[in-house]
């Protein structure tokens, strides 16, 4: 029986050291409510006959039929909503850990490739870390990105999450963190329910949000569609011309187009070479340019004939004008939202990549002879500064009283993965062990790394030496500098002999090592000699 005994202590032991260890968990932390942008949520659609629900947002396994067939929609105007064209199937979002599933990562099956669907998987997984937790501190909100963003239904769900985040983290006030346009649905629900908002809300930050638009890639997308995947995965993935088909009746597209009361410092243009009978008869190419106002004649007239096959049944798609009308109050509200007294606003929005701004169809050599023909046409891009979606320009104008807005580079929707963007947010999350001295501005920060002091007699003089290192993190320079030597320089101190003080002299050298990957290493190294008068 002792043997046994023995035996089973060992396996419990061994148990115990094979367990994984419990995730670190702050419960001082606020709680966390993440809001993702268009396309950033899983879809399913749920079968009225027998309750079966599948996902139709996002899948690799016959994804274009099964996008078409329950996605595509109509717009009503009498409510403002888009409804689906299957009658027997409703689109719903799952709820699934605390609602953070349906923005993790977007195909749950998908293997390879799973980076071009993740979306705010590396966030949750590094927040993680920093001591949040699912359900306690860390929640998500998905929704029907094909619907306005100021569609009742949706407010309303904002405002019942909103409403059981705080009750599970105890009566904690809320963090919200938007990434694109999940800012636009945040300063919709924010100008339609302050004080909602007020009452359950701390601090709201924005990333990479097109308050004003996203002109260039818009524009683009009503005449030729978008692809959400870049690279070999878009060849098992929802075609242009389907995505496209669907956005023509999305409120929420038509919320995104380049906002045209906006003082512009770059005016966005639609631009067609085309090609017209001159007064002698000799046809002749020139340019017309039309400001975000006069597009809408172009969209008009190249989307007059555009239409589906569902179910045998051709559909007319034009350019939808109760759509547009329902926009312009949505930009309404938008312009007229403020932040309430109590919450606190910071902007995030992405910096250093060409980005679209005007679209140019044709071109001198071969012009437009029928605007119909856009919809076959590749557009050319006039770029400005910004994440690659979204100008930064548009993404600054948030027309708040903001805390603090910062530019960092990043992309899209590659920035909500970018370590310069994790700091930032540690710190004003308050998480972890923050840095007093960290400014998001010039992102830097000093980790203290090593300390050594020592101290000694030596005939009659005491010496102290210390030695200290730190790290200085910073913006990655590239490996450009890899091959630099260190810097080196030394400081040397002396005090003669007064009758009020010791000779004593100091001496240091401090070296800088060259930056890599984004760290630069200090060495302080300092001698004190000191002698009794």
């Amino acid at each position: 029986m002792a043997m046994l005994g023995d035996i089973v202590q060992s396996v419990e032991m061994w148990l115990k050291l094979i367990r994984k260890p419990q995730p670190y968990i702050d419960p001082d932390l606020d709680p966390v409510l993440l809001v993702p942008g268009i396309a950033g949520s899983i879809l399913k659609a749920v079968d009225h006959q027998n309750g079966n629900e599948e996902r139709v947002w996002v899948r690799i396994l016959e994804a274009d039929s099964k996008f078409c067939s329950k996605l595509w929609s109509r717009f009503d105007p009498s409510t403002g909503k888009t409804v689906s064209l299957d009658p027997s199937t409703s689109i719903t979002v799952p709820e699934e850990r605390y609602g953070l599933y349906a923005i993790d990562v977007l195909d749950p099956d998908l293997i390879i490739g799973q980076e071009s669907v993740y979306y705010f998987h590396d966030m949750i997984v590094e927040m993680i870390k920093w001591g949040f937790q699912e359900g306690k501190t860390l929640f998500g909100f998905g929704y029907d990105f094909r619907q306005s963003n100021r569609l009742q239904d949706t407010l309303d769900r904002l405002a019942a999450k909103l409403e059981s985040v705080y009750k599970a983290s105890g009566g904690k006030k809320i963090n919200i963190i938007s990434h694109s346009m999940g800012g636009l649905l945040v300063k919709c629900f924010m100008g339609l329910h302050s004080d909602v908002f007020e009452k359950y809300v701390k601090n709201w930050i924005a990333i990479a949000a097109p308050f004003r638009g996203a002109p260039g890639y818009i524009a683009s997308t009503f005449l030729n569609g978008v692809s959400f995947v870049e690279g070999w995965e878009q060849n098992f993935f929802i075609s242009k011309w389907s995505m496209h088909q669907l956005l023509i009746e999305c409120p929420s597209i038509y919320e995104l187009m380049a906002c045209p009361y906006f003082h512009w410092e770059h005016m966005p243009l639609l631009e067609i070479w085309r090609e017209k009978d001159g007064c002698n008869g000799i046809p002749q190419t020139i340019l017309e340019s039309y400001r975000p106002g006069e597009s809408i004649d172009i969209f008009k007239e190249s989307l007059s004939g555009n239409s589906i096959d569902y179910g045998g049944e051709n559909i007319p798609l034009p350019f939808n004008l109760e759509i547009l009308k329902w926009a312009k109050e949505t930009h309404k509200v938008l312009s007229e939202a403020k932040v309430p007294s109590g919450v606190k606003f910071y902007n995030i929005y992405g910096i250093n990549l060409e980005t679209p701004h005007s679209v140019c169809y044709g071109s001198e050599e071969a012009p437009i002879t029928d605007i119909r023909d856009l919809r076959f046409s590749e557009p050319t891009y006039v770029f400005v500064d910004g994440d690659g979606t979204v100008p930064v320009e548009s993404a600054k104008a948030d027309g708040l009283n903001a805390e603090a807005r910062v530019g960092i580079p990043g992309e899209h929707r590659g920035i909500l993965c970018e370590p310069h963007l994790y700091r930032i947010l540690k710190h004003w999350l308050k998480a972890g062990n923050p840095d007093p001295f960290y400014n998001p501005i010039n992102d830097y920060v000093i980790l203290p790394t090593a300390f050594e002091m020592e101290s000694l007699h030596e005939k009659g003089m005491q010496v102290t030496s210390l030695k200290e290192e730190w790290e200085i993190i910073t913006e990655d320079q590239g490996n450009q500098d890899a091959n630099k030597n260190s810097l080196v320089s030394s400081i040397s101190v002396s005090q003669g002999p007064s009758k009020q003080s010791s000779r004593s002299e100091a001496h240091a050298t401090v070296i800088v090592h060259p930056q890599n990957e984004g760290k630069q290493h200090v060495e302080l190294n300092a001698i004190s000699v000191s002698i009794d008068t």
